[in-house]
């Protein structure tokens, strides 16, 4: 049976939604909001874009010959709720209530689960409203979860989406149930999430946001922990200029004056010049820079390889550096002793979010209440 099914992935300064009739995509609409669009709610929580967003919403559809009636499903992308174990979850008052307050985060993606009830509201009495596999997914084992400080845990902030929806394929493709499986993935974009996932559950993964890891075009990653404590106590930086070096300003930016890794592959391998680029290093600093990350990323496979007592069915990549052969050809022969690995370049979060409706709507026991 094919359902209709909207999917809403709401962006810090973007909208991007799809409307779907089983695998036949009916429209895909994408808009940008411009500074000064967004400068009216700047230090406001997320929650007074609600009519923007919602008004571009309602005129897509509208101009798509669609109407809300027609909707099985309505599916948002999941916001900072409470820490959750992946799956399908029902937008309810206690999810409603947690998005709105912005009490575990404010971001975009809050609004996701705030626009799929608010324009179920407008469709037929049995469309469901959903999110699914938030960023906030939690299924951290408790030892995973020390740190060596205990006001200080660590926490499971990832790509789940993307995640889980390439450990099924891959599951899939070897003949057996995701559930069944042991994977490492790493998601690697604009931030870098490596998990271990075992029997259905990412049993660990670091931080992506602004916690632990490699780090990323724009941030950190792991940094030495008395140097910061020292920094933060300096006199030298306030609390959010230490912030943004955590996450926005550091990482490959903080080295080259650019988070465009791809400038800086295309630098390395002689495609572009120095003068043609906008970066602050060399060439020489560049390929160092580079390879330094791919050095932490594998450092980091390597990790969640003995997470799995090294019994593992494969290292599947994604995200939007497994488009990029240099990064990715550095990565994997540091972790030739894995003799598995699948590459899915991209991470297709609207796609990501309409199977996951989809298998909800025909496997409705799947469905998980929020609380």
């Amino acid at each position: 049976m094919s359902y209709k099914i909207l999917v809403i992935n709401p962006g810090s300064t973007s909208d991007d939604i799809s409307c779907y009739n089983g695998d036949e995509i009916l429209f895909e609409e994408k808009v940008s909001y411009s500074s000064k669009d967004m400068e009216k709610y700047d230090g406001k929580s997320v929650m007074v874009q609600l009519d923007l967003r919602k008004n571009f919403i309602l005129k897509a559809i509208e101009k798509h010959n669609i109407s809300l009636k027609d909707l099985d499903a309505i599916i948002g992308r999941g916001g900072l709720v409470k820490p959750i174990p992946g799956g399908v979850y029902t937008v309810n008052e206690a999810m409603l209530k947690d998005l709105k307050s912005g009490e575990n985060g404010e971001h975009p993606s809050n609004l996701g689960g705030v626009l799929a009830d608010e324009l179920s509201k407008g469709a037929k009495p049995e469309t469901k409203a959903f999110i699914a596999d938030p960023v906030v997914v939690d299924e951290m084992s408790a030892i995973a979860k020390y740190s060596g400080m205990p006001e200080n845990p660590r926490k499971s902030i990832f790509h789940a989406l993307n995640h889980k929806r390439v450990a099924r394929i891959t599951a899939k493709k070897i003949g057996k149930k995701y559930e069944q499986c042991s994977f490492i993935v790493m998601h690697a974009g604009g931030g870098i999430s490596i998990g271990a996932h075992k029997n259905g559950k990412v049993i660990d993964v670091n931080n992506a946001l602004d916690g632990d890891g490699p780090f990323t075009p724009q941030r950190a990653g792991t940094v030495p922990a008395g140097g910061l404590a020292k920094m933060c106590f300096s006199g030298k930086y306030t609390l959010e200029e230490i912030k943004l070096k955590l996450k926005g300003k550091g990482g490959i930016v903080a080295y080259a004056g650019t988070s465009d890794a791809v400038e800086m592959t295309d630098l390395i391998e002689g495609k572009i010049s120095e003068k043609d680029t906008k970066l602050t290093c060399t060439k020489a600093q560049a390929e160092e820079i580079i390879l330094a990350m791919c050095y932490q990323v594998a450092k980091e496979i390597g990790a969640m390889y003995a997470v799995l007592d090294g019994e593992i069915d494969g290292l599947i990549l994604t995200g939007g550096f497994a488009y990029n052969d240099y990064i990715i050809n550095n990565i994997t022969k540091k972790v030739k002793f894995i003799k598995q690995i699948f590459r899915y370049p991209g991470g297709d979060e609207n796609a990501s979010l309409k199977e996951a409706a989809e298998t909800a709507l025909g496997k409705p026991k799947i469905i998980k209440e929020y609380k």
